[in-house]
């Protein structure tokens, strides 16, 4: 299994997002996500995620806010882990150029008109709601979600949204 970490930015009631479309052969292709990236060898995920947001925007990050773990059961690709965080303490003046996708400050009520994955949609409303300490996963059949489990403080069950 993979691990990844991903991180939503928040400013002045906007959320940081990547557009995905500068990549080939990118499973988020067309997607709108939040910044992060693979772990590497001897990374934790708090270091891996200082390192993909210094990489992707530029902003070099204060305090993040760990809020959950994401895990996506794909059919078509290799398992993930992904850890997921908040953060509104960040420096920096302007965004960096991205390799992967175009960056928008998109404001929060908008979000869930972007192009997103399905489960996506599930944890940035968790997220809204200032859930934290949650561990969601998510079951795909191509770009379909197949199935969702939630397991807030040890408490698990289907969501339904």
């Amino acid at each position: 299994m993979k691990e990844t970490t991903l991180c939503y930015l928040l400013r002045d009631g906007k959320v940081l997002m990547l557009h995905r479309v500068k990549k080939q052969q990118d499973i988020n292709a067309g997607k709108w996500i939040g910044v992060g990236g693979h772990l590497e060898a001897g990374e934790t995920p708090e270091m891996c995620l200082r390192r993909e947001v210094r990489e992707e925007t530029g902003y070099v990050l204060g305090k993040a806010d760990f809020r959950g773990i994401v895990d996506f059961v794909p059919d078509t690709a290799e398992e993930e882990r992904m850890y997921l965080y908040t953060a509104e303490d960040f420096s920096g003046e302007e965004l960096a150029d991205c390799d992967e996708g175009i960056l928008r400050w998109i404001p929060e009520e908008e979000i869930l008109s972007l192009s997103l994955w399905e489960g996506d949609r599930i944890f940035l409303r968790l997220l809204r709601e200032g859930r934290s300490g949650f561990y969601l996963k998510l079951v795909y059949e191509g770009e379909a979600l197949a199935g969702s489990q939630l397991d807030e403080h040890g408490a698990a069950g289907r969501l339904e949204e």
